[in-house]
Parts: structure tokens; sequence; C-alpha cells
């Protein structure tokens, strides 16, 4: 007689390709790395709009304020659907919707008349679709396809962001000055519809795509299976990680990092500059300034992050930056002179290094869903940034100058050092938190 079992049917495991010369992840981040270049175009514009949209439309800068505000606001409150999208849909597709609302937005704002569209165009679109291409598509693209190097790899997308402001900048403020602020929305639209066709065919989601492990990885990691119910998880992932500690601390820090970098110096530089009698180009100039130095401090961040503790990294970079902000109303003039180039080079290395901690932290403490968790910390960052670029031009409007937005915002630094150093330091065995 024969014995016969039954077995259950077991799927072949994915079959793993040889490890290329040089891994595909490389390649991957070389893509988000331009991709994020090319969407960056639109943040180095809105500085650039508030005295022509003034003198243009008659809109007060508070009004025009309002609108930036919308788009910085949702640009980090898109984030984080944004990150659960991903799961859901892949990485591809959602960064090619994403660049082509971008797009969209920033080409109607050539046939606006009226403070509502430029609203519901430069607020809403542009800050829906560059939500989806924010930092969490840096966290998401590093945490799929490395296991080392994630802090460098980090480092150098964040980075991105200011490479394209330093690519940008001068050439949309010759525009504006020489031509008007219509061609160089259009550059901004051009500049996004570039970019999807290099994500389309060369950006891939997950490692097993392609049949390779994550860079660093000792084994191969099979594809999750898309997870539904994006929004839903989402909202389930804040309320789980709001009950923890670490995560208020992060995001109280990340909203002062924003308040004092996009929503203060990237919108507001340039007219201040500007006040005290800096040519636009001038001042245009020494922000791109602030985007060289700014890839140099990032990735320098970066390399950091893999060797030294993150929280004392954090407290460090807020520290000195509150110190530069208060000294930057003595340095504005009518022309560059050497005390501000120090501050635009001290100023740039510190401008994101905080990113590649705290993406570290998030990792630490909150394991497979800390893309998610950082994205609703980086909605707390461009919360930040939206009250400050609102309040800077309503500063402006009613005092005449913008001195005590730069004090209040050298202190809220300071206070940001402080929170950084009391965030709970969790050690390398310990489990994440479960959220």
């Amino acid at each position: 007689m024969t014995q016969t079992t039954d077995s259950p049917l077991i799927a072949p495991a994915p079959r793993r390709k040889a490890e290329p010369r040089i891994h595909r992840a490389w390649t991957v981040a070389a893509v988000a790395f331009v991709t994020i270049i090319g969407a960056a175009a639109f943040r180095s514009l809105p500085g650039l709009l508030i005295d022509p949209l003034h003198s243009e439309f008659h809109w007060s800068r508070g009004t025009i304020g309002a609108a930036v505000s919308v788009n910085l606001a949702l640009y980090g409150l898109t984030a984080p659907f944004a990150a659960a999208l991903m799961d859901r849909f892949g990485i591809r597709k959602v960064v090619a919707v994403a660049l082509t609302v971008i797009a969209l937005g920033s080409g109607l704002t050539v046939f606006m008349h009226h403070a509502w569209q430029l609203v519901l165009y430069w607020g809403l679109l542009v800050g829906l679709g560059s939500g989806s291409m924010a930092l969490a598509f840096a966290a998401t693209v590093t945490n799929r396809w490395f296991t080392e190097r994630r802090g460098l790899v980090t480092g150098i997308l964040t980075a991105a962001s200011a490479s394209g402001q330093l690519i940008f900048l001068p050439l949309l403020s010759w525009m504006v000055e020489a031509h008007g602020w219509r061609p160089a929305a259009v550059t901004v639209t051009l500049a996004a519809l570039a970019v999807v066709p290099f994500v389309w065919l060369l950006l891939r989601d997950h490692p097993a795509d392609v049949g390779l492990a994550p860079y660093g990885a000792s084994a191969f990691v099979p594809k999750p299976t898309p997870v539904t119910g994006a929004a839903r998880r989402t909202l389930a992932v804040l309320v789980k990680a709001a009950r923890t500690g670490p995560f208020w601390l992060l995001a109280g820090t990340f909203a002062i990092c924003g308040a004092s970098t996009n929503g203060l110096v990237q919108t507001h530089f340039v007219p201040a500059a500007h006040d005290h009698g800096m040519p636009v180009t001038a001042a245009a100039g020494l922000l791109a300034v602030i985007g060289v130095f700014d890839v140099a401090g990032t990735i320098f961040s970066g390399w950091l992050t893999d060797r030294f503790e993150s929280r004392r990294l954090l407290a460090t970079y807020y520290a000195l930056r509150g110190i530069s902000l208060l000294f930057l109303p003595m340095l504005l003039a009518p022309a560059v002179h050497p005390p501000m180039v120090f501050f635009i080079v001290f100023y740039g290395l510190d401008w994101v290094a905080t990113v590649p901690p705290t993406i570290a932290l998030c990792r630490q403490h909150y394991g497979d869903d800390s893309a998610i968790v950082f994205g609703w910390v980086l909605a707390s960052h461009q919360v930040g940034a939206a009250v400050i670029a609102f309040l800077g031009g309503v500063a402006r409007d009613v005092f005449g100058s913008y001195d005590v937005v730069w004090y209040a915002s050298g202190a809220l630094c300071a206070a940001a050092a402080l929170m950084a150093l009391v965030i709970r330091r969790r050690g390398p065995g310990t489990e994440p938190l479960a959220v």
C-alpha cells in the first residue's frame, strides 16, 4: 500500500538576478534626483512673484502670501497620503500624475486675472502636485531600494530640491526682470512635463520588479502586496503615531524648520533684500548660492546621520540656524558684502540638513510605517512654512519691514534645538513603536 500525503502547493520563489556591477538602486536614485530637480522649479518662483503680482494686479502682499501659504500647506498635507498611494499604485504612476498636475497649475496661472485664481492654480493644483513629489517620495525610494547608505542617499535626494533651486532661480529671476512673470511660469510648466518620460521609462517601484535585492541586503525581499485603503491607512497611522511623544517632538521641530526656510527665507528674502535697495537679480543670485551650499550641507548631513546620533545633530543644526537669523536684519544692504556672503554660505549648509536625521528618527521609532509618519511630520513642516509665509507678508504690510519676523524665527529655532534633545533615545536592539 502506498501512503500519500496532502501537501499544499508552494509557489516558487521569485527568480533573483545576479547582482549587476552597478546596483539598479543607484539608477533609481538618479532618476528620483532628476525628478525632484524638475519639480523644484516651482519652489524657486513664489519669492519672485510677490513684487510683480503686486505691481500688475495691485494685490496686497498678504493676499499673495495667502496663496503661497495654501501651496505650502498642501505640499505638506498631501505628502502622507501620497506615500500611502505609492504603496497602493506604485511610485511611478503617482509621480507621473503629480508632475502633470504641477504643469497644469503653473500653466493656468498665465491666464489669471483675479486673486482667487492664484489661490486655485498656484495654491491648490501646484500644492497638490508638489505634495506628491515631497520628501516622502525620497523616503519611500530610500526605504525600498536601500538597506545600506540610507542616510547618504536621503541627503542626496534632499539636496535635489536645492539643486533645482540652483538651476532655475537665476534663470527665472532673469526672466521675471526682462520679460515678466508669465514666461517664468511657462518654464516651470515645461520643466515638470520634461521629467515625466524619465519617470515612466526608468523609475521602478521595488527591487523585486527587476529581480534584485535592495542595495546592501543579504537576501531577496519580495514585493509587498499593494495596500488598499490608502486614505484610511494614512489616517490610522497618524492616529496611532499621535499617541507617542517622539511624533509630536519631530512634528514641532520640523514645523519650525519649515517656518525658518521655505516660509521665511525662500518666500520673503528676495523682497526683503529689495526693500534695502538690492536688485532682484542679485538677491535671487544669493538664494541660488544658498542652493549650492545646501547640496553640500545636506549630503554631508546624510553622511553624519549614518555615523552619529540624530537627536544631537538636529539640536546643533537648529541652534546654528537660529543664531544666523538673528544677525540677518543687520546684514541686509543695497549691495552684496562679505558678511552677507558669510551668512549665505553658513545658512546654505544648514538649510535642509535637518532632513536626513529627521527621516532616520522616524525610521528608528516607526519602522515600516516610517515613510507615512514622515509624511505627517513633513505636513507640519509645510504648515509652519505656510503660517510664516502669510504672516511675513502681513508683517511687511503692517510694519514696513521684515525685521520682527527674522527675530521671531531665530527664537523659534532655539526652541526647536531644545525639543530635539528631548526626543527619546532608542537603543539598537529596541523594536520600533507599533503604529
